[in-house]
């Protein structure tokens, strides 16, 4: 998954951005509100970590012309404050969580798994394909009750497909949503992932569930 952090604290941004992408998430990183509204708006993002008080232009105001464009990826605000009054507004405007500094990041972390299931065609914490059963909050992957392990990234892309499941995704898409804007989209490294997994979720078994579509991209379905 891809995450946007519009962040003014520079050393905080570049905290959490590390232990996201230790995670296995892809990160861009804001340092003002005119690039994070500008981000939000032309690269496409799973989530957004939005800090209120922000240089140029604020985390409400971005917050508030999303929404009226009609961008409805989830938004966890950040902020120093604490007041109901603040957090009452930010979700009217149009949030979908907050969170107040200081954080510890496990609860980030935490929060952050939660919108992307609630915002996910599952909305459970569990994804099964056939006999695959993928758990997004504790990373953990079945076939046929058998444990498999997977990288970071792996499970990421895995775990992208499983969301959109039955749905084409083509290697364009899929480096959006795995890596951050200083990818090369046109390395074969989705190609390799992809192989990466099908050895170990698909081999051994009579039933493929990764599919190419020739000229197209991959697919997970049963």
């Amino acid at each position: 998954m891809r995450i946007l952090i519009v962040e003014d604290e520079k050393a905080l941004a570049d905290i959490v951005k590390k232990g996201l992408t230790e995670e296995g998430y892809a990160v861009d990183v804001a340092y003002n509100g005119e690039d994070g509204l500008f981000m939000a708006e032309n690269e496409p993002s799973d989530l957004i970590v939005l800090d209120i008080m922000l240089p140029i232009v604020d985390g409400m105001t971005i917050l508030k012309r999303i929404r009226k464009a009609g961008l409805k990826t989830p938004v966890l605000m950040l902020t120093a404050k604490d007041t109901v009054m603040d957090k009452v507004s930010g979700l009217d405007s149009g949030a979908d969580d907050y969170l107040t500094k200081p954080f510890l990041f496990e609860e980030l972390l935490a929060r952050i798994r939660a919108l992307i299931r609630r915002n996910s065609e599952a909305g459970t914490s569990s994804v099964e394909i056939g006999d695959l059963i993928i758990n997004m909050a504790t990373h953990e992957v079945r076939r046929c009750g058998k444990a498999i392990l997977l990288s970071a990234r792996e499970y990421a892309l895995l775990e992208y497909m499983a969301v959109n499941r039955d749905k084409v995704l083509s290697r364009t898409l899929l480096s959006e949503h795995l890596y951050d804007s200083d990818f090369d989209l046109d390395s074969n490294i989705i190609d390799v992932f992809i192989n990466r997994i099908r050895n170990k979720i698909d081999r051994g078994f009579d039933v493929k569930l990764i599919h190419t579509v020739r000229g197209a991209g991959y697919m997970l379905t049963v």
